[in-house]
């Protein structure tokens, strides 16, 4: 099991992420633009600079949701794979053995 405070922290990460999602995606959409005259580019450069580091999509890390491990994560189950072959020891997966000599 992973520490709470690494769960909590990924959670506050996904949060700020999904609310400055559009204001980040306008201002990177204003200094990439070179129609732009430079210094609104580099206003919306600072602007974005100045916001929140964790509110960034890519600072949060997928983790397991039964464990909350971060490595070894299935995208398609949102589990790890030490969560994945338990659960499949037990049962409680449909339609999948685990396979053990």
């Amino acid at each position: 099991m992973a520490k709470k405070s690494s769960i909590e922290r990924n959670e506050k990460r996904k949060k700020l992420a999904k609310k400055f999602s559009a204001r980040r995606a306008k201002l990177k959409a204003a200094a990439l633009n070179e129609s732009l005259p430079l210094e609104e580019r580099f206003e919306a450069r600072l602007k974005l600079a100045g916001l929140p580091r964790n509110s960034a999509e890519n600072r949060y890390r997928n983790r397991c949701e039964v464990s909350g491990r971060p490595r070894a994560f299935y995208r398609k189950l949102r589990m790890s794979r030490i969560a994945l072959r338990e659960l499949a020891s037990k049962g409680q997966i449909p339609g999948m053995v685990k396979s053990s000599w």
